[in-house]
This record gives C-alpha cells, structure tokens and sequence, in this order.
C-alpha cells in the first residue's frame, strides 16, 4: 500500500473512532438528560438529574440497526416469547445502517415511555436532503414497535417517538421541530388519535461556539463536547463549571480519547495536505518546464522525450496552459 494511501486509511480510520467516542459522550445519561430539557416537551423546566434518573438501562449505541425486519429480535425467557430491540450478531449483520443512540425514558408519570433517538452528524450531507432521512427513522421507530411495544391492533398502545438531529459545522446556531398538525380543509371534526407520536428535532451547531445564555444553552454544551479545537481541558471546564456536570471518571476517558483522535486526524490531514501540495508543485514545475520549452521552439516530440512524458500528455499541458494564460 503506498504512503498516500496508507495514511488516508489511517486518518478514515481514525475518523471513525472519533465519530464512535462522540456518540459515546452524547449517550452520557446527564447529556442526554440536557437535550431532552430543551426538546421535549414532557421534560421542559425539569433538573437534568431529575431526567437522567427516568433513563432506562444503556442506551443502545450504534447497536440497533434501522433496516424494516432487523430492528427487532425474539427471546425466550422461561418459556415467554419476549420481543425487544436487535443488539445481537453485530459482526453477522455487520454493514448495516444503525441508529447512533436510541432508548427508552419513562415519562414523569413514572409509568408512561417515549422512545428517544439521537443522531450526530458532522455536516449536512450533499447525497440526500438530511429531513427525508430523519423522516425515515421516525417512521422505523413507530412501525418497528409493532409487537415489541404493542400487539395486533392494539394501536393506542403506540409511544410517542423523538427522533434528535445533530448537525454540526451549520452556518448558525438553530432547533427546529416537525412534527404532525392537523388541517380542516371542510367541517372541523375532532378525530380521536394522538398527533405527538411522531417528533423530529434538528439541532444545527455553529462553528463558532455562542456565549453562554438561555437561547443558546445547549447549543453551547453540545458545540463544546463535540469540537475538535477545543482541548481537553477546555472543554471539562466549560461542562463542569458552566453547567455543573459531574466529571466522572469514564466521561473525563471518552473525553480525553475523542479529543486524542480528534489531534491524530488533524495532524493526518496536515501531513497528507502537505504531500499533496508538494506533488501538486511538482506537476506544475513539469507543466511551466514543458511550456518554456515549447516556447522556445522544440517539438512536441522532443519535449515528449526529454520529460519522459507521452505525446498527449504534452499536447495536454500545454494547450492547458494557453488556456489559463487567455482566461
């Protein structure tokens, strides 16, 4: 594998794990308490400790694929066919889509569940419009509990789902939520159902971290977990004194890895920046050789020689370079 290759792998690779130890830090239970205070409904107002005790078990991440007959798996447990989500056989269904975080929170009522979803993406994707996708997985996460969390038509028993965005590198710090809304178009009957099932939320986080206010609190908290310039300490004094979050051990260890990986893919990317732009000053040394010895009057066919170059590839720069030069 040559070294060009070799090191772009590698910074992939690292890439990766940073990507892994992100989603690590979010599924932190205080984290994940603070956005559900700024984008559900039923937790508004609440201590984010308050919330994070209602959390059920680990949250699933990277665990539970998205695909339509794989979100779900049968147990038997003394004979009882029990139906939960799929966290088994990663390696056997390894390549599937699978949702960043997703479990279970109880309500205040101590009784009643929401099933919450948290994504992390880096960027807006260019491919595919990023809305279409979370519609997608708020979709999966109503249609897949079919049988895990309700039987045949029993379709009062469907939870409400949030499915929580994270775009990081946005223009500006911004929270939208879609959600269902009903519309008369003739008469106005009042249907019997529940339009809050469904729930998306799109977090867009600003390059540039926003001072610490109300508006903008959690964007603060979630644009200093997630930055790949801030160290490690910056960051621990910003979520320990800011927002008085315990520092425990394993947070200040998912910490400190993300911010290690996030060093390694900077310096990777500086080194392979710098190959590049030597081989690039090579080309175009060869490129302006080629074109004075053009100039000066030798033939395509010797220059093709001299550089140890094919005829078409002379041809080629050197009609680029007339083209640059008449632009």
């Amino acid at each position: 594998m040559n070294t060009e290759l070799k090191s772009a792998v590698m910074a992939t690779d690292r890439d990766a794990q940073y990507d892994n130890s992100a989603k690590r830090l979010i599924a932190h239970k205080i984290i994940l308490a603070r956005i559900l205070v700024k984008t559900v409904e039923e937790f508004k107002g609440m201590d984010p400790l308050e919330v994070a005790a209602l959390i059920e078990g680990l949250p699933y991440i990277s665990a539970v694929p998205v695909e339509p007959g794989l979100t779900n798996a049968v147990h038997f447990q003394n004979g009882q066919r029990l139906v939960g989500f799929n966290t088994e056989n990663q390696e056997l269904n390894e390549g599937l889509v699978r949702f960043d975080i997703v479990f279970y929170v109880r309500m205040k009522d101590g009784l009643s569940q929401i099933i919450i979803n948290v994504e992390a993406q880096k960027d807006e994707p260019g491919e595919y419009e990023i809305l279409n996708r979370a519609v997608f997985y708020v979709s999966r996460l109503i249609s897949s509990q079919k049988e895990r969390d309700f039987e045949n038509s029993s379709y009062d028993d469907i939870k409400c789902v949030y499915s929580i965005w994270i775009c990081m590198n946005m223009e500006e710090n911004t929270m939208s939520h879609i959600h269902l809304t009903k519309e008369d178009l003739i008469g106005s009957y009042e249907w019997k159902g529940n339009l809050d099932l469904l729930n998306i939320i799109m977090i867009g986080l600003a390059k540039e971290l926003p001072e610490h206010d109300e508006t903008y609190e959690l964007h603060r908290l979630l644009g200093a977990l997630l930055s790949r310039e801030l160290t490690v300490d910056e960051k621990l004094d910003i979520i320990g004194k800011e927002y008085d979050i315990p520092l425990e051990e394993n947070f200040r260890k998912d910490m400190s890895t993300m911010c290690n990986l996030s060093q390694g893919v900077k310096e990777e990317g500086i080194a392979i920046g710098r190959r590049e732009g030597l081989e690039e000053g090579r080309r175009e040394g060869h490129a302006e050789l080629i074109t004075k010895m053009y100039k000066n009057g030798l033939s395509i066919e010797l220059i093709a020689s001299a550089t140890d170059k094919t005829i078409e590839e002379v041809k080629t720069i050197i009609e680029g370079k007339e083209k640059s030069q008449e632009a």
